[in-house]
């Protein structure tokens, strides 16, 4: 399944001699960058992805690949237009601040954001990354003498020390032990299980939670889940924070997964699609009074890069974007197609190959009575230029995370290139 390299020339990096390719490109990796990562690399073709555009990536070899993967990144597809000239406006004049005096870049951004955020949650801090929204939200419940965490089974939130600490899979964790203490697990949609652990930690708990686990392999619990959640963490004094970084700014459909239930928390974390599919950028939004202990003292937590210019520009644009092309809307629409498109491919496999389709929005889960079977497929839907992702906790299921700008020739290709990666896949595993 190694495509052999076309002889023409590779593309430039930023000096003068040619970026490396193949077999070079994957030495480079085995000798700089891990000798795991350089093995996948080359199971995988030995390509380089070197552009993108839209839904589209291009690699080094000329071929381009749908991409329904990019891990929740690219609800906007890659370099949409209006955030990469607002990135490019801001390179051009400010791309990094000196953190002394204000910055309006960043102001604007985060009055854009707290515009769409539930209600009362008008506080925002950026950060770089999903995991550092996370470090921010789980210091911010200490300030407030929250120290003991709450977190769900199969619940993803980074691999920082703190974020690894609630992101529970044993697999990333065990390496890092002793982790954050005081860190509990319970049944993710089991209002009974969350009840108990609360009920030990009056007035000292932390909860934090997905409103759809998709790392868990898209688990979307019962209808008033987290109406019940947040009930209860009012009721034992908790500090509820959701996070959204995969799941908010429409992926699932609405603009945050909270919005199904009129769920307002105590601090929400964005990320991924806040980059507009360009420039990494997260944010923790906060309410007013859980924001308190950072507003008060604004060196209490701080990081060199977060909040700087180029990054707000990226948010701000895309914030922009969503409202001025109806991301959200076109996201729930094109959702519902493309899952019942993915349930007709898999009907010819269901109770064999395939276990179960699931989804909300344009967050897609397919899992298989196998764990091998995602590998095949991913495989096969790359030989069919299509890109997915597999779950970091959940290795039965291949999760689906395509942009919401899609138009009809790519659906054609995606619907095409899963059948026949689904035929493919069921052949060879009953041989």
């Amino acid at each position: 399944m190694t495509p052999s390299a076309p002889a023409a020339r590779a593309p430039q990096g930023s000096g003068t001699a040619p970026l490396p390719r193949g077999s070079d490109l994957v030495e480079l990796y085995r000798k700089h960058v891990g000798s795991g990562r350089a093995v996948m690399g080359w199971v995988l073709g030995g390509m380089g992805e070197v552009r993108s555009e839209g839904p589209w990536v291009y690699a080094d070899d000329g071929r381009r690949f749908l991409d329904f993967g990019g891990y929740g990144v690219f609800i906007l597809g890659h370099r949409h237009p209006a955030v990469v000239e607002a990135v490019h406006r801001q390179i051009d004049t400010h791309p990094l601040s000196t953190r002394v005096f204000l910055e309006p870049v960043g102001a604007r951004a985060a009055q854009a954001l707290a515009a769409h955020t539930p209600p009362g949650l008008d506080y925002v801090h950026f950060v770089n990354s999903g995991a550092e929204a996370t470090e921010a939200a789980l210091k911010l419940a200490r300030a407030h003498g929250r120290n003991a965490v709450i977190t769900t089974r199969h619940g993803f939130h980074g691999k920082t020390l703190g974020a690894l600490s609630v992101t529970a899979n044993p697999k990333y964790q065990a390496p890092f032990e002793p982790l954050l203490p005081d860190t509990t697990q319970v049944t993710y949609g089991d209002p009974a299980d969350l009840k108990q652990a609360l009920a030990a930690r009056r007035d000292r708990a932390c909860v934090i939670l997905e409103p759809v686990q998709g790392e868990a392999g898209v688990r979307i619990p019962e209808p008033g889940y987290l109406t019940e959640v947040s009930a209860l963490c009012r009721e034992f004094g908790a500090l509820f924070v959701v996070d959204e970084i995969q799941t908010g700014l429409g992926r699932l459909g609405t603009w945050w997964g909270v919005d199904a239930e009129d769920v307002r928390p105590d601090v929400l974390l964005v990320g991924k699609g806040l980059s507009g599919g360009v420039v990494p950028v997260a944010a923790m939004t906060a309410t007013e009074e859980a924001y308190a202990p950072f507003g008060r003292d604004p060196f209490l937590h701080t990081s060199t890069f977060g909040a700087s210019p180029i990054a707000c520009a990226a948010a701000l644009a895309t914030v922009e974007t969503m409202e001025r092309e109806q991301i959200v809307a076109r996201a729930a629409t094109l959702g519902e197609h493309i899952l019942a498109g993915v349930r007709a491919a898999c009907a010819p496999h269901q109770g064999g190959l395939v276990r179960d389709v699931r989804g909300k929005g344009l967050l897609i889960g397919i899992e298989f009575a196998e764990e091998r079977a995602v590998g095949e497929l991913l495989l096969e839907l790359i030989a069919h230029d299509v890109l997915v992702n597999h779950s970091l906790n959940s290795n039965r299921v291949l999760r689906l995370t395509p942009p919401a700008l899609v138009d009809g020739a790519a659906l054609d290709l995606f619907f095409t290139a899963l059948a026949e990666a689904l035929n493919a896949a069921a052949a060879r595993m009953a041989g």
